[in-house]
């Protein structure tokens, strides 16, 4: 089962994601975090196989937590879910390792799929 840990900092999209995933037996939400000093906190805490994570957060960037993460924890799989979907950070995202980048207006249903789907894990 994928132990997941969502990274929003809007309350209302985390209850979407955590539906959404809540709907598949293959995976377990284990958290949620809307900051990026609540983000490295947990993932200490938690060890998810798999973080959700948006770019645009409060207290930091989603792109320095990818950086992070990848370091510390390389076989984590790391699913950007963002609203800037342009070329520029797509690409700086997977050549930082981000093992998905989603757009959340045009690919929120692929969520599920990346979660399972990943051969990392």
């Amino acid at each position: 089962m994928k132990q997941v840990l969502i990274i929003d900092d809007a309350p209302r999209i985390r209850e979407r994601i955590a539906a959404l995933l809540a709907e598949s037996r293959e995976i377990r939400v284990i958290g949620q975090a809307g900051s990026g000093r609540d983000a490295i906190d947990a993932v200490q805490r938690l060890r998810p196989d798999t973080v959700i994570l948006d770019i645009g957060l409060p207290d930091t960037s989603g792109i320095e937590l990818l950086k992070a993460f990848k370091t510390s924890y390389p076989e984590m799989t790391v699913i950007m879910l963002t609203n800037f979907d342009n070329a520029r950070y797509r690409q700086l995202c997977r050549r930082l390792g981000a093992d998905h980048f989603l757009s959340k207006t045009m690919e929120f249903e692929k969520i599920v799929d990346a979660v399972i789907d990943n051969p990392a894990h």
